[in-house]
């Protein structure tokens, strides 16, 4: 996620913590408001509803982030918690055997759990990387990351930010295209994607993009904006070899 979203999920952790269960929830709901706020906002968002008792709203904030990342444990715990309280005993159970299903070790050598928060970890130290203007050490900590959980697309959609203000448009264009076969209603990995393939000179791949993303939420006005530049830059490239 960017880092103003990055910024609001922080401090609605802070708030969470803090016992301000209200305050958290504006924030993230802020947060999620953007488009790009992941599992994460989704899972905290669940716990600061079920604090001031709304269940099923945190049940449906669980579900949100298991869809995006089907191995957050902690969203399976949380949700069968929240099942449980709702009487929904079945789906608690079933929820509490996936959050066990996914304790053992799998292809990184660590248990997924383990593998996860050191995923984030990367994540988090690339950020700090990034605010004190190393940004290709910011690189290398969100690579490790994508290594250990590649399915975790919002780590690798940071990723492919990264590369393109690092001026590797090829790279981010790459990871763009692997999120988006993931992903295919990842809007901002869309939007971005076009943007890679600008910067490459690549015109008919950037607009097939942004044309897809304007389908996609016509009155979003960064899209109509890139295509109206873009034809103004294909118009004058044009102009110049006549």
């Amino acid at each position: 996620m960017d880092a103003t979203v990055s910024h609001l999920v922080a401090r609605a952790k802070e708030r969470f913590d803090a016992g301000d269960a209200y305050g958290a929830i504006h924030l993230l709901t802020e947060a999620l408001q953007s488009g790009q706020a992941f599992a994460d906002a989704h899972n905290l968002l669940g716990l600061a509803l079920s604090a001031v008792g709304r269940r099923e709203e945190a049940v449906a904030e669980f579900d949100h982030a298991l869809e995006l990342n089907p191995r957050y444990v902690d969203a399976h715990l949380n949700r069968a918690v929240m099942l449980n309280e709702l009487g929904r005993y079945d789906e608690a159970t079933a929820a509490f055997e996936a959050a066990h299903g996914l304790g053992a070790v799998d292809h990184t050598g660590f248990p997924a759990p383990v593998a996860s928060q050191l995923a984030n970890l990367h994540a988090s130290l690339g950020e700090a990387y990034v605010e004190a203007g190393g940004l290709t050490e910011a690189i290398h900590q969100y690579e490790s990351a994508a290594r250990l959980r590649p399915e975790y697309v919002d780590l690798r959609y940071r990723l492919a930010r990264l590369r393109l203000e690092a001026g590797d448009a090829g790279r981010a264009r790459e990871e763009l295209e692997a999120i988006l076969a993931l992903r295919p209603t990842f809007f901002d990995a869309r939007a971005a994607l076009g943007m890679a393939c600008h910067l490459l000179g690549d015109a008919t791949a950037a607009r097939q993009a942004w044309e897809r993303c304007r389908v996609e939420r016509p009155d979003e006005p960064r899209i109509g904006a890139y295509l109206a530049l873009q034809a103004r830059v294909v118009g004058r490239t044009a102009g110049a070899d006549a």
